[in-house]
Formats: C-alpha cells, structure tokens, sequence
C-alpha cells in the first residue's frame, strides 16, 4: 500500500514562484524575503502535508536561481553561547557554513554573512575572522537601544544608519538564518533603510509555511504548527488587521500580529507609506492551495501533534523544556480529540514490555501491517523489530536467523572486553552493518538487505528512550520514532 498523497508539491512550486516573482515585480528594484523555517530539510512539513518533499523549498527557489543571491543572518550572541541547532546537533555558526556549502553545491549566489547584535564578542570576531578568510563577505549590525518600540530613534542615523550597508547585486536577497532569533526581519528592515537612502525601490515580504493563513484557526495542520512551537510560546490567532481592512479572516501567529503595529510605522518611516494592512499581506505563503486531500493531511496532522507530544516529554524529562510546554500540547491533543492511542504503534509496544518485562518496540509498516520486538540477550528491542520487519517484508519465516549468533558475539565480544561498553546488545547500525556482512554469503539475508527502502514512512514506537544512534539510525532509514519518556536503567549518566 502507497503512503497517502494529500498534497501536491508540483502545483505548489508553480503557485510559489509565481507569487514571488509577483512580489519582486510590486516594488521594482528589489525584494528582501525573509525566509523562515527550513529550507533544505522541512520534515515537519513532509510530515503534515503528505506529498510535500522536505527540499520543496529549494526547489521552488531554485526556479528564481538566476534572480536570488542569499544573505545568511546570524546572532553575534548566539556564537558566543555556542546555540546549538537541536535537531542536528551543530552550533549556529557551524550550520551557517553547512548552510552555505549546501547552497553553493545547488548552484546558489551566497552573499553575504550579517553578525546581528554585534558587540565586538571574542567568538563572533573569531568567526568573522574565519569568514572572510574564506573569501565570505561580512557585515555587522549593531544592537540598537529602544528596539522595536521607539521607531523614531531606530529608523534614523542612530539606528539603522550604524549598521553596516550590505552591498547585493540581484533583485531577489533572500534572508535566511541558522535558526530562530537570528535576526533576519531586522537585517531586512536595516536593509531596506539603507537602499531607500541610496534611492533604491526595494521591498519586504516574509515567507513562512506555519501557520497557514487560509486554513481555519483550529484545522489540524494550524494546531500541529502550535505544537511543534509549544516551547517558543507561538500561539496561532485570527489576524484582526486583515479582519478589519478586508473582512476576511486569515490566520497568523501572535508574534507577527503583536509586532506589526511597529513593523508598519517602519516600513511608512522608510517608504513613505506601508505597503501592507496586515502581517498576513506580508505573507507569500502559498501552501493552502498545495493541499488536494483535506482528510490525510487532517489525520497526518493529528499524527504529528502525538510525536509532538511525546518529543516534549522526553525534553521535559532532560530538562530542556518545561512541564507547561507537555501540559500545552495535552490541551491541544484534547482539542483535537485524540490520546496517545491514536498512535497504532503505542499500544503493541507497551503490549510487547508487558509481556516479556522488557523494553519492547512496535513498527507499522506503510501496508499498515504492526510488527514488533523485545529486547534480548543479543538485540536491542529497536534492533529487533528492524529484522524482524525486514523478514515480514521479504517474506522470510520468522524461524530463520538472518544473521548468525556467530557473526553477533564477536561483535558483542569486541564491545565489552575491548571498547568498554557496559551493554553488549547490538545497536540498530550496527545490527544493519552485520546484516550487510551476512548478505555476502547469506542469500536470506541477502533478501532481508533489499527491503530497507520499504521502511521508509513507517512509524515505530519504543517503550524507553532510545540511544541517540539508534534514532540516528532509524531517522536515516526514514522511519518516525517516538518513545516513551523512560530510560532502560536506573543510571543517573546517559549519553542521551
């Protein structure tokens, strides 16, 4: 059984560059485009909009290629506190190079680095040192007192005019960041006064696919974006700018509408008169007409609230967020008329660890076929329900070893009395590198090894927390992982 398409990524790239180019065209010279959320890798997109590829973004970019050139904003003080970005594990400035190596590999102009909130930092001036010695461009954009309220004193030589003027070259400058609080709406607007004092017609438009502003307030897609942000405190609302200039209503999100009132005395400051009647008309966003099957995204929605909620768990449980962001994401579960059970996988792992008293795993295959695992003597419960799935998929009896004890204990061998490793079960790599092995002279598993494109889009639930290379592992196969906020042992010391 295929996944379930509820939108179409073809009709949405065509709407998008279009409306861009549109933009581009309503200002004349040029169009700064805060680009927010992620462009290369948009899996909470992927997620709720079956259908959508996570590199969608670029994608459409990629269509005003010759157009563009991309203007990296970065925190000075997000270097200096070594801001890591969460889901990759890297530091802020480490992503801006990545981000800039990956732009490059797909034919991109990359401008420009701006350093936001500069104050001479000993690390910001160490990476702008490295920068520019790598032949990057970059400019430094002052803190300015008063900001965002006192608009007379921000838009004037003691504001804007400190900052340094960021020289582009091309119609379309768009501002992206390593992550959030980088920076990027002040980098346009510093931009914007800069280009109008030189007699540039230049513009601003913001593009962000959460929420969305042409789906009602409590749609699934809307409410999945609010939990995806519990710990930001974004709060989706009906935008009463647009109510009132159009009569229609549009939804935003709280932190656009509170900043608006101050976003649009800038912009009539610096242009004269404001272009837009409300954060929603700044908006480019043309993902609502991308959906074609309301329904899936509504359930894969539903199904991304759930994954929410179990992530904040867990980080409650690290303590990286607290209690008030799960019992937020609760209130939004019950909102939507869903419990953890709506999850198919929850109940058969939890089910498997009653059973066996060990930690279990459960995974639904895209056929909508649940297997599970337990944990052994040789195997981590992840690890087993990967093989076991794997023989579910190629039709191999559940009797056979796809891979040999003999193969296994060496490697547990090498582990204890070699690499120190206090647990001796195999993890998900390195039960998939032993199966790689096996396949060589094993024809069995030779066929187990030719199924591991089927597990894409499968969904797997563990009853503990799993190893950080496990959900690597499994993240790397494409599979969605959720778990339990519990760990395996009473240790206070995890690598997780």
């Amino acid at each position: 059984m295929m996944e379930k398409v509820g939108f179409d990524t073809k009709k949405y790239l065509q709407l998008q560059s279009e409306k861009i180019l549109e933009r581009i065209s309503m200002f004349g010279d040029k169009l700064y485009l805060e680009f927010g959320g992620k462009l290369f890798d948009d899996y909470h997109a992927s997620r709720v909009l079956p259908g959508f590829e996570p590199d969608s973004k670029i994608k459409m970019l990629s269509q005003l290629k010759d157009k563009a050139e991309i203007l990296i904003s970065i925190n000075a003080g997000d270097i200096e506190k070594n801001k890591l970005r969460g889901d990759l594990g890297i530091t802020y400035d480490s992503e801006v190079l990545r981000l800039i190596d990956i732009f490059r590999s797909k034919g991109f102009y990359v401008g420009s680095v701006v350093l936001t909130c500069f104050a001479s930092q000993p690390a910001a001036e160490a990476f702008r040192k490295r920068l520019e010695m790598l032949g990057i461009k970059v400019y430094k954009h002052y803190t300015i007192e008063g900001y965002p309220s006192e608009v007379e004193k921000i838009v004037s030589e003691e504001g804007y005019g400190k900052n340094e003027y960021v020289v582009t070259t091309r119609p379309l400058v768009v501002v992206t960041a390593p992550g959030p609080g980088s920076g990027k709406m002040a980098t346009c607007l510093s931009q914007l006064y800069h280009e109008h004092k030189r007699g540039i017609q230049a513009g601003y438009a913001k593009y962000e696919t959460f929420p969305i502003w042409n789906l009602p307030l409590n749609h699934p897609v809307n409410v999945a974006y609010e939990a995806a942000t519990a710990d930001l405190n974004d709060v989706n609302m009906i935008d009463p700018f647009h109510l009132d200039a159009y009569g229609t209503m549009a939804v935003n999100y709280n932190r656009d509408v509170e900043i608006f009132p101050v976003l649009s005395a800038m912009l009539k400051k610096i242009m004269g008169e404001s272009p837009y009647k409300s954060p929603t008309d700044m908006g480019v966003n043309m993902a609502g007409y991308g959906i074609i099957d309301d329904e899936v995204v509504r359930e894969a929605s539903k199904q991304e609230i759930i994954r929410r909620y179990f992530e904040a768990q867990y980080s409650a449980r690290k303590g990286s967020v607290g209690k008030e962001v799960v019992s937020k994401i609760e209130i939004l579960m019950q909102k939507m008329q869903i419990t953890v059970f709506d999850r198919a996988v929850v109940e058969p792992a939890r089910r498997k660890e009653e059973e066996t008293g060990a930690p279990g795993c459960a995974l639904q295959l895209n056929d909508g076929r649940i297997v599970t695992g337990k944990t052994g003597k040789l195997l981590g419960a992840s690890a087993a329900t990967i093989l076991n799935a794997l023989k579910v998929l190629g039709d191999v009896d559940d009797n056979i070893d796809i891979i040999s004890s003999a193969v296994i204990e060496p490697i547990q061998r090498l582990k204890v009395e070699h690499m120190g490793c206090a647990n001796p079960r195999l993890h998900t790599d390195e039960i998939l590198l032993s199966l790689a092995m096996s396949a060589v002279t094993n024809p069995i598993a030779k066929i187990a090894m030719e199924q591991l494109d089927k597990l894409k889009g499968a969904q797997l639930h563990s009853t503990v927390i799993l190893s950080h290379v496990d959900k690597q592992t499994l993240k790397k196969l494409g599979i969605e992982v959720t778990c339990e906020p519990k760990r395996q042992t009473d240790a206070l010391f995890s690598a997780n």
